[in-house]
């Protein structure tokens, strides 16, 4: 029995990375009877038939896992941003940063396009938020190396809303990378209601990364089921002052003598957060009721 990473996952074949190679697998009926569908990002238990195939035998407990894109035990996100056309919507950012607190799975902020526009008001955000923000051009190299660093030895998911650079970014780290992207895309289409086709690639510098649908694809339903107590700790920033408020139960929306809301009026937090933690709690506080 060997284990390896399942990359690629396509009508019921698995193609699972091994220190001998590829070995493409098709599951065991137990992961149909027991409703387990193996992602791509899992480490797989594996089986090597005489034809140099192989059977899918277990899955190793997984660190986190995400519905859309469908992949799992990502060290961390990398969201791609930027502030020229077209302009990112930081709710959406915001929306991306708490879904990976959520599954325990790091992010990468870059601000690209910083040939076009510097970006400097999203790159102070989220940079003061507690993340690791990088300036990227793809067109001057900017940040890239910074990038390559960052991703070294990760397992990483690119994504961000269409046209902020995404392809270019890959190719700048790793020239023809998008290209392979690209035909994937293509062969597979990107209907309505098509499933996104998955799949982890190597660069030569150790990093393993996927290429991922937009913000408007990437799964949500994980948020809305997160009890509007737990938002704040989704927010990194938040975490000095929780605790510190007058109410145990403080929101943090509206409520006096709130340390969340005193750290937002010394600019400690800034209002673009703070906005979008209040969307998202209004979001989750209705959920709730509903439920």
């Amino acid at each position: 029995m060997r284990t390896g990473i399942i990359f690629k996952a396509i009508s019921g074949f698995y193609y699972v990375e091994t220190e001998n190679g590829t070995i493409e697998c098709r599951a065991r009926g137990r992961f149909r009877h027991e409703k387990i569908t193996p992602l791509v990002g899992d480490i797989a238990a594996i089986t090597v038939t005489g034809d140099g195939k192989g059977t899918l035998d277990d899955l190793l407990p997984r660190k986190n896992a995400f519905i859309r894109p469908p992949i799992a035990n990502l060290d961390q996100l990398v969201i791609i941003a930027s502030a020229v056309i077209p302009v990112s919507d930081p709710f959406l950012i915001d929306r991306m940063t708490a879904i990976a607190e959520y599954n325990s799975c790091g992010c990468v902020i870059c601000v690209n396009k910083s040939d076009l526009i510097r970006g400097r008001e999203l790159y102070d955000v989220y940079s003061r938020a507690g993340y690791h923000t990088i300036q990227t051009s793809a067109e001057t190299g900017e940040g890239i190396p910074e990038l390559a660093e960052a991703i070294k030895g990760k397992v990483s998911a690119f994504t961000g809303n269409s046209g902020v650079g995404k392809s270019s970014i890959l190719n700048a780290l790793e020239p023809g990378f998008h290209l392979d992207v690209g035909d994937v895309s293509r062969k597979l289409g990107r209907g309505r209601h098509t499933t996104r086709h998955v799949e982890l690639f190597k660069l030569k510098n150790g990093a393993v990364v996927a290429d991922t649908p937009g913000f408007s694809s990437f799964d949500t339903e994980q948020m809305e089921l997160t009890a509007k107590e737990k938002l704040q700790h989704l927010f990194p920033e938040f975490k000095p002052y929780i605790g510190e408020c007058r109410f145990l139960d403080c929101a943090h929306v509206k409520e006096h003598d709130c340390a969340v809301l005193q750290a937002l009026g010394n600019r400690e937090i800034s209002e673009s957060r703070h906005a979008s933690y209040v969307r998202l709690y209004d979001q989750a506080r209705q959920h709730s009721d509903w439920k």
